[in-house]
Parts: C-alpha cells; structure tokens; sequence
C-alpha cells in the first residue's frame, strides 16, 4: 500500500482510538464509580478532567511538532495516551482516575493536531481530499459506536477492558508511524509564548469545561456561568497579546484567509449542530421511546453506517461541484436531516429512523470532510502547524457548545411545558433548533470564492478539460459551418 493511502490510516487509527475512548465510557459510569468507590455523579465531573488537558494542552502542539518533529511528537502522544490508558484500568480510587485522563488528555491533545500536520507534510495536496476522508471517519463513528461498545464490554466481560484495549492499537500506531511516517520537522522553529499558552489555557479550559458540564446538570448555573466568564476573559486577554507577539499559540490571523475563515466560523456552526446529535438522539430514543441502551446504540449506529459509504464518493463529488458550491447547499441537506429528527415518534417505524439517519450520516460525513480540507488550501507550508492548533481548538469548543446548546434547548421546552421528565415531546424544539443553527453555516460557505479549494479539489483540472473540450467542439463545429457554406455557395 502506497503512503497516500498508509499515512492517513495511520493517522485515524490514532483518531479512532481517542475518539472511541471518549465516548465509550458514558456507558460505563455506574459500574467504574461502584468499583472505584465513588458516585457516578462525581465520576461525571472527573472525567471532565480529560476536556480540561485537552483544553490546556492543544495550543502547545503546533510549536511542540516544529520543534521536535511531527512523527516522534505523533508517536510519543500516542504512548502517553497509551499511559493513561493503563493508568484508567488500574486506579483504585478517583484520585487516581482523575491523574490517569489528565495524562490521557495530555496524549489526546496532541494526537489530534499533530496527526493532521503529518497528513499535511507528507501528502501532496490534490490527494489531500481522499486522505482527509479517513481522519474524518473515526470523529463520526466513534460517538455512535462507544456507548453500545462500552455497553457491551461492561456487561459481558469488564470496564477494564474500555482502557485495555487501547494498548494493542496504540503499539501498532506508535510501530507504523516511526516506519512510514518521514521525519519532518521545521528548520527554525519559533519562539514559544508561555504567557499566550497560560491565558489561552485558562481560556479554553474554563469555555469549554463551562460548556460541557452546562449539559450534564452537575453544577449550579451560577458555578457555570463564572467558568465561561474567566474563559471569555482570558481569551479576551490572549487575543490582545497575540496581535503583539510574532508567535502566538493560537494564530487568528490566519483567518484573513476566505476558506480558513469559512472552515473556522462556518464549520463552528455546523457542528455545533452536528454536535448536539450524539447527546440528543440516544436520550430520546431511551428516555422517549422506552429503547434499551443496547437497541439505542444500534439505531444511532446508522450515522457511522452513513459515514462510511461516504468514503469513496466524497474527493469525486468535491472535484465535480468545487467545495463553495457543495459545502453551501450540502449544509443545508445536513440540517434537514437533523431536523428531520423532530418527526421521530413512538409509532415511527424503526427502519425509517434507521434510512433518515443512514443517509444523513452521508451528507454529514460528506461536510465534514470538505470543512476539514478545504482549512488548509491556502496555507503556507511555514504556517501548517498553527493552522492545525487552530482547527483542533475549534472542534474541541464546538464538541462541548454542540451538547450544551442541546441540552438548554431540551431543558426549556421542558419550562415552557411545564413539565419535569423527559418524554418524546420535549425534543422535536431541540432537534429544530440545532438544525437553524447548522443550516446557518451556509452563509459562511458561499462566502468563499468560486475558485475556493481548487488546487485541493482536482476541480481546476475538470474545468480545464471542459473548457479545452468546448473550445474543441466550437472549432470543430466552425469548420464544420464553414464547409456548409462553401458547399452552399457551390450549389448557389
């Protein structure tokens, strides 16, 4: 297998092990406190701590990579996760839980960032499409494969093995990165900004721990509302010292670039939407339609299904409509999906769901890809690093903002009904909700230029070659004309 093809699997075997591990736990909370002596609730809270290291840790992957080279950064991120992992299995009490996804959110933060600036580095840009689809992948199937995963694991066998089960992937990632992946590392790497990392840190961490447990019901708002008020201060305060220093942390200048700009803002609010699917879906086929967990997980499983089959059409798709023109009108078949979620009742057929989400997970694996890509077309290789911080760092936002706005969404429709258990009717608003804001995305989107992606997208080459073939056909037809009339003028 060529390394077009080895080094973005590489890369998503990585993803999907993060991913994975993030959402198969929740499945698993009440029998990990019971062993470990504690309360699901306060579990909940603990393995926030893992968002938290992501938050704080993210923004120093970008210099770290250019400083010591992407391939060993990747590997030894992957060796750290692989720690906390181990750490996870083995902890006796929540101490120890909570120190073991610290050092897992240390692996995980740089695994995501660095994996994608070794895709950059080592994959020329016209395949930069198909590549992208495998890291794409792993971030749509691991939120609806976890929770029946964990389910599974946690029932027929032990928790333990959530953990465990990283190791065997995590060596053959660490053994096919430091075979495959060239050592690249940048030739003058800049100076880091400590003082931009500490107040991009606070930042991001209180943003996005507010957000996240905003969802969970696990603080009072007051408790809530002042984490997101430190975090909007800090960046606040990050921002003004940015614009003063020659290498920030987290570079906002890049977002003088039309389709960086679009992949940023326009990608924030379509997966914030996106987002909230996870969180909304399993609680209403559960708490609304009477589901087990198990029958839950495999419904929703139709997205990853979706994704999938999406995998081989997205690169001929993107080069046949260009990324402005797709990503703009696909935005808005996404949102009607999402928001076809509101019609879902009791008496729904199942296979109607399970078709409705099948095909969704399509268009939705199909933006997803395109939002990914199209971030870098105009990127120069010197920037590469700061521009996958960037990306990595909206996600992160965007993941938590996705299930707190779903969860408010839910929670006031409950005040306006004056009622307090979930039921099916609560959630039709959340679902519309969630889709105005996705469909909203695709403002952002037609923004780009016409010509937004091209290089990336192989649409150029079309164009050129429809061109060079009317201009054939006018010739042709021309001298075509041209010999009717001599013809004619014989006859005449």
């Amino acid at each position: 297998m060529d390394k077009q093809r080895l080094i973005p699997l590489i890369v998503a075997t990585a993803l999907f092990m993060e991913n994975m591990d993030s959402t198969v736990i929740a499945t698993s909370l009440p029998a990990i406190a019971a062993d470990i002596g504690t309360s699901p609730l306060t579990l909940k809270l603990a393995i926030t701590s893992y968002l938290l290291s992501l938050a704080v840790f993210i923004p120093a992957s970008g210099w770290t990579a250019d400083r010591f080279g992407a391939r060993m950064v990747f590997s030894i991120a992957i060796g750290v996760f692989m720690i906390g992992s181990i750490g996870c299995a083995l902890s006796q009490n929540i101490t120890h839980f909570v120190i073991a996804r610290i050092l897992q959110g240390m692996g995980g933060a740089m695994m995501t960032p660095v994996g994608r600036l070794v895709l950059l580095r080592s994959i020329d840009k016209s395949a930069l499409v198909n590549a992208m689809t495998w890291v794409t992948v792993p971030a749509l199937v691991g939120p609806v494969i976890g929770p029946p995963l964990g389910g599974f694991i946690t029932t027929y066998f032990s928790w333990h093995w959530i953990f465990l089960i990283n190791i065997p992937i995590g060596l053959l990632g660490i053994f096919m990165a430091m075979k495959y992946i060239d050592p690249i590392k940048s030739e003058d790497p800049e100076r880091f900004d400590l003082y931009g990392l500490v107040l991009a840190g606070i930042g991001l961490a209180g943003i996005a721990f507010g957000l996240s447990v905003a969802g969970l019901n696990l603080l009072p708002w007051p408790i809530i509302a002042g984490l997101v008020a430190v975090g909007t201060i800090s960046m606040t305060l990050y921002v003004m010292h940015a614009k003063r220093t020659g290498s920030p942390v987290l570079d906002f200048s890049l977002l003088r670039l039309s389709t960086m700009r679009a992949s940023i803002i326009g990608g924030f609010l379509f997966r914030l939407g996106i987002g909230a699917l996870p969180f909304l879906l399993p609680l209403l086929m559960q708490e609304g339609f009477g589901l087990t967990p198990f029958q839950s997980g495999l419904v929703t499983f139709a997205s990853a299904v979706g994704a999938m089959g999406m995998k081989t059409l997205a690169a001929r798709i993107i080069r046949a409509f260009g990324f402005r023109y797709m990503m703009t009108v696909n935005a808005v078949i996404s949102a009607g999906f999402l928001a076809a979620c509101a019609l879902f009742t009791v008496t729904t057929p199942l296979l109607l769901i399970f078709i409705i989400l099948v095909v969704g997970g399509f268009f939705r694996s199909l933006q997803f890809t395109a939002i990914n890509t199209v971030a870098y077309a105009e990127v120069e290789p010197a920037q590469m690093s700061r521009a996958t911080t960037l990306v990595s760092v909206n996600q992160q936002l965007t993941i938590s903002a996705g299930v707190a706005v779903g969860a408010f969404s839910v929670e006031s429709t409950m005040l306006y009904q004056h009622v307090t258990e979930l039921s099916a009717g609560v959630f039709p608003p959340a679902f519309l909700v969630v889709a105005i804001i996705s469909a909203a995305s695709a403002y952002f989107f037609w923004q780009m230029p016409d010509d937004a992606g091209h290089e990336i997208s192989g649409r150029k080459v079309v164009e050129i070659s429809s061109r060079k073939g009317a201009e054939k056909a006018a010739t042709k037809k021309a001298a075509s004309e041209g010999t009717e009339d001599a013809r004619d003028q014989r006859l005449g």
